[in-house]
């Protein structure tokens, strides 16, 4: 069999760059095109050259529909505008979409839904392998330790550019554990604290958010009990982590039946 051939969007970027590296160097990828932009000062140049592994003859472009049309899949962390756009051009083209996006609408999230109809789209908050084994295991917990004895608070930091709040990562962990105790995590998440807030609800999750410096990513689950605490943590300290669980997951989907799939079917925690 050969290779899957990935197509980059956003491959000028920071992530962009580190998949096309990570899609260079893992057994069974190729890279099959690289997306930016119209108007970007990327377009034109070797994906490859840009991304410091030397040139690969596939040039950047900012017409990604002749690159999906010859392409096996699509990894994707752009923005959710660009990522609804890409999930549609991926189901005409009925091939695989790798979607790591995050702060997405429930509007968004109803048209990838409808793209996933026709594509095979793996669409998670965090592709890290570890971040999702993580979240199976915050549900198994918020599932023991019930609502009457501890509080679940979700704290993370990311570095000064990010620009969504809470994190997708933390929203996962949130969903993860609004499902270990069968309740719904918009009725029941507290984003924001200031002033007179009174004691803390019962049952409800909390969120907090640092942004600051380099950092690539921090989470951590909180279990507070009377007289006792539960951490379950997580650190990114390299991005390439997400490149390799999308490159991953793409290689997952390729052949599977169109559908909206997460890294926990990826992993086969479902």
């Amino acid at each position: 069999m050969s290779d899957m051939g990935l197509v980059i969007v956003g491959a000028g970027g920071r992530m962009g760059q580190t998949l096309v590296r990570t899609v260079h160097s893992m057994p069974g990828a190729r890279l099959a095109g690289a997306i930016e932009r119209p108007g970007s000062p990327y377009v034109g140049r070797d994906a490859g050259e840009l991304a410091g592994i030397g040139i690969v003859n596939v040039p950047i472009t900012d017409d990604p529909l002749p690159a999906f049309a010859k392409a096996d899949g699509v990894i994707d962390f752009t923005s959710p505008a660009a990522s609804r756009e890409f999930a549609g051009y991926a189901a005409q083209a009925r091939i695989v979409h790798v979607i790591g996006t995050t702060g997405f609408s429930a509007e968004d999230d109803a048209a990838i839904a409808a793209a996933a109809r026709h594509a095979t789209i793996v669409k998670s908050g965090n592709m890290s392998l570890g971040v999702n084994l993580l979240a199976e295991l915050v549900e198994q917990a918020a599932r023991a330790l019930g609502p009457d004895d501890f509080d679940i608070e979700i704290l993370e930091m990311h570095h000064r550019h990010k620009v969504d709040a809470p994190s997708g990562t933390a929203l996962m962990f949130g969903e993860a554990a609004a499902a270990g105790r069968d309740i719904k995590l918009p009725d029941n998440s507290v984003r924001v604290r200031d002033g007179y807030t009174g004691p803390r609800q019962a049952g409800s999750i909390g969120f907090a958010t640092l942004r600051g410096g380099s950092v690539v990513g921090d989470h951590s689950v909180i279990f507070a009990g009377a007289g006792e605490r539960l951490t379950l943590t997580h650190n990114s300290e390299d991005r390439s982590i997400f490149a390799r669980g999308a490159v991953k997951a793409a290689l997952w989907a390729h052949g599977r039946k169109p559908g909206l799939y997460s890294m926990h079917d990826v992993l086969g925690l479902s």
